[in-house]
């Protein structure tokens, strides 16, 4: 049985010794979406070391449609934040493109660029970035390596999204940033459209190995498989 509150208190108590060890005195610097894995791990920032300490970044590619949930969050947490559009940046390397690039470059290239902003915060507000992905994510490569998939430090790495819910539910975060359902912003179809299968099935096979349709444990596991790279260190040549 998933204990949400132990669970979320030593994560807590984690987030408090990374910073003693790799930046005592430094800030958390989370960017915001509002969606519930951001709003979550900005939260759990703010009980390990106070509102004061956490900067939320805002990152909008032009106009996004649900920015007022990203301003829910940070207004309900009292954080200090910062809005920065992306889209010059975006629409400026695609202009300087000597080629046509690919529908995968075009999909990869806006989380590439936030990664930036969220170090250019960081390096110059004493800050460590926060990486907000969660196990179910990563488990089948929903993520873009070197974009939101990077970071100094993850607290949500190890925690299936069902999990990441009951979490937020004990942090007090309002409903609609828990339960809102996560879209990928660009075809406007849900993370699970796209995946082909619910977070409630990948939960469950990941922590039980369970999972009724054959077409879908074969989907899940070869998306696992196709991007079990991304969750490993860089290969490096040794002699």
């Amino acid at each position: 049985m998933f204990d949400a509150t132990k669970v979320k208190d030593a994560c807590v108590q984690w987030i408090r010794d990374f910073f003693e060890e790799n930046g005592k005195g430094c800030n958390a610097i989370v960017g915001v979406s509002g969606g519930k894995d951001s709003s979550i791990v900005a939260a759990l920032c703010v009980e390990a070391l106070g509102r004061d300490r956490v900067i939320g970044v805002l990152m909008p590619c032009g106009v996004q449609h649900d920015i007022d949930m990203a301003y829910l969050l940070v207004n309900h947490l009292g954080i200090k934040h910062y809005e920065i559009n992306i889209k010059d940046a975006v629409e400026g390397i695609k202009a300087n493109l000597p080629f046509e690039p690919s529908a995968q470059t075009l999909t990869n290239m806006p989380p590439r660029v936030r990664m930036t902003v969220l170090y250019a915060v960081g390096q110059s507000h004493n800050g460590r970035v926060a990486n907000t992905c969660n196990l179910s994510e990563d488990w089948v490569g929903y993520s873009t390596r070197y974009g939101d998939a990077a970071g100094d430090f993850s607290p949500c790495a190890n925690l299936t999204v069902q999990e990441m819910k009951a979490i937020g539910r004990v942090l007090g975060l309002p409903d609609v940033l828990i339960d809102k359902v996560p879209i990928d912003g660009l075809c406007g179809k849900t993370d699970e459209d796209n995946l082909g299968f619910t977070y409630a099935e990948l939960d469950r096979y990941i922590r039980t190995g369970e999972i009724e349709d054959a077409a879908k444990k074969e989907r899940i596991d070869y998306l696992h498989r196709i991007n079990a790279f991304k969750l490993k260190m860089m290969p490096a040549f040794e002699f």
